[in-house]
């Protein structure tokens, strides 16, 4: 339903980022979509327009404290969907009409996330446990690109926290553990205290783009690896 759908979207940033928030601005001021807002909270300078919400933080606090900037969205975000960003994300051109056709009964939603190379990133992932007989489903590997026809593991999966979609009153309810910081997945140890109130859902009609190579790749799951896992979790339990 056009201009059902409305939208705070929130950038996390820092003095020393040489990424361009404007690139991401402009990606999402040319969806036109009728509602929605833009918040910025990092050490930066407001020069981007007097729609745009720069929120000063103390970086000196808290190092990487990303998951107090991310809360910080949560508390100022006016619009029922807030979209998370690290400010190397912007939206494809075609990103909120692909909402509009996906539409809003979710609760934590992801969508296509390519890197540079416009190969897969990090969007839909399946999550090795530690210590768990789920370890050796795996063959090793902590994590696998699943294959986005597959939308019934979201227990054994993680929401990436470079970029993600929620319902503001389920983030209230659910905020990130300000405990935590970059490098110490916080994102992995949101997903694990939520995974199993919700079902994650997947927008494969909306895409977004990083505006820099991120080296760090993982294997889509190969066709008889997922049915070994499948077989593993469904009947060897």
């Amino acid at each position: 339903m056009e201009g059902k759908i409305n939208f705070s979207f929130g950038i996390i940033t820092s003095p020393d980022s040489k990424n361009d928030i404007n690139l991401i601005i402009n990606s999402i001021r040319k969806q036109n979509i009728p509602n929605y807002e833009i918040i910025i909270v990092g050490s930066i300078k407001n020069d981007f327009g007097n729609d745009i919400k720069v929120i000063d933080f103390d970086e000196s606090i808290k190092p990487g404290w990303i998951t107090k900037k991310k809360n910080i969205i949560t508390s100022l975000s006016n619009y029922e969907n807030i979209v998370y960003l690290h400010d190397y994300v912007y939206l494809d051109d075609d990103w909120y009409k692909g909402y509009l056709k996906f539409g809003n009964e979710f609760e934590v939603a992801m969508n296509k996330i390519l890197n540079l190379d416009n190969s897969r990133y990090h969007d839909w992932i399946l999550w090795k446990e530690n210590n768990s007989s789920f370890d050796n489903y795996l063959l090793q590997k902590k994590q696998y690109l699943l294959p986005y026809y597959i939308r019934f593991l979201t227990k054994y999966m993680y929401i990436s926290g470079t970029y993600w979609v929620a319902k503001k009153e389920f983030m209230t309810k659910f905020p990130l553990n300000e405990s935590l910081g970059w490098g110490e997945s916080e994102d992995v140890v949101w997903s694990k205290s939520i995974r199993d109130k919700i079902e994650f859902k997947l927008n494969t009609y909306s895409t977004v783009k990083f505006s820099k190579q991120k080296n760090i790749k993982w294997s889509i799951m190969k066709f008889k690896t997922l049915i070994y896992v499948l077989f593993k979790i469904y009947v060897k339990k």
